[in-house]
């Protein structure tokens, strides 16, 4: 079988494999402390031009978003977000879990926009009831995001100076970062998101490691006594170093890009493929994610040879797949599945 289900099926990619290996037997701190860990903090403070940043890292990006968005907001604030965003679909309703309601808004291919963030800020504050109602606290997206299309600078800088404006949070779900700065069509840079946002996490699981995000304060806003939050939400890991080591590596030698960029490389090859035999797609994706539109009768074929993973009903003879490439994904898979096809 060949696998284009997702960009997390593979244990570890062999560079982080290799540096966890060659520590596995030194003795280090617990809880994040260690050398290793601070290491990875300094490089990724280097490589956002961001000295300032403060950065936690925790095991997963469901575990990341609850954590943001619980210590920023306050018991009455919810959160802005596409009504495709991850929070909002996939995520087990962990962030109603933690007392907050998430608050979605319309979307253009996963993608909002400033006009709605305004349109909705605006319409609640003039709302004379409004002391009765969950309070609009943060503006969460994703970018990449959930159909793999991307944010332009223009873009976040718009949604930016919205939150400004109304002095709440901007908070960037970066689960897939790595394919987003990958991809040719990206004008996001780290020191730009950095910039333009108040919190957003570098995602690893997806990018190759065996676990683990690094969540990203830029304004000096991380919420005071945030190890103890992490702790209580049972997010603080004691091996804090298997992490810390990953990052470390992720950020030497421009990993971390590298793997974007020739997961990347394949997505545009996976793309080519895919229209060269006529199959129609979705939407245009520039990133590791490819989402097709198949006859229902057509999918119990293509998947004798191929994992997909099911995306959302289009009609009642049609289905949207995903199919993705990774940083495990080879030029022999490509070759294979053109065989197939």
């Amino acid at each position: 079988m060949l696998h284009f289900e997702n960009d997390y099926n593979e244990g570890v990619h062999p560079a982080l494999l290799q540096a966890l290996v060659e520590t596995n037997h030194i003795n280090l701190s617990g809880y994040g402390t260690d050398s290793y860990t601070q290491s990875a903090a300094d490089k990724i403070r280097k490589a956002c031009a961001c000295p300032q940043a403060q950065v936690q890292f925790v095991t997963g990006g469901t575990q990341a978003n609850q954590l943001v968005i619980n210590s920023l907001l306050t018991s009455y604030e919810g959160v802005l977000a596409a009504e495709t965003g991850h929070i909002a679909t996939h995520e087990a309703g962990a962030i109603e879990f933690s007392g907050h309601k998430v608050l979605p808004l319309p979307h253009k291919e996963g993608k909002i926009s400033a006009q709605d963030v305004k349109k909705h800020l605006e319409d609640f504050y003039a709302d004379g009831n409004h002391e009765h109602m969950v309070f609009p606290g943060m503006v969460y997206i994703s970018h990449p995001t959930e159909y793999g299309t991307l944010y332009t600078k223009a873009e976040l800088e718009s949604l930016s100076n919205i939150c400004d404006a109304y002095q709440i949070p901007l908070f960037m779900d970066g689960a897939r970062l790595g394919y987003a700065l990958g991809a040719e069509e990206n004008e996001l840079t780290l020191p730009i998101i950095s910039k333009l946002c108040h919190v957003f996490y570098i995602g690893g699981t997806k990018m190759g490691a065996l676990a683990g995000e690094a969540i990203v304060f830029t304004k000096q806003n991380m919420p005071k006594h945030f190890t103890a939050i992490v702790k209580q939400h049972g997010a603080l890991v004691a091996k804090g170093r298997l992490f810390g080591v990953q990052f470390d590596r992720f950020f030497a030698d421009n990993l971390y890009t590298e793997i974007g960029r020739s997961a990347i490389f394949l997505a545009k090859q996976l793309r080519a493929l895919l229209k060269e035999k006529g199959y129609r797609f979705y939407l245009e994706s520039p990133t590791n994610q490819q989402f097709l539109i198949m006859e229902n009768r057509k999918l119990e074929k293509l998947g004798q040879s191929v994992v997909y993973s099911f995306w959302e009903k289009y009609d009642e003879n049609h289905t949207v797949i995903r199919l993705a490439t990774s940083w495990s994904t080879t030029q022999e898979d490509i070759d294979s599945l053109a065989e197939e096809l």
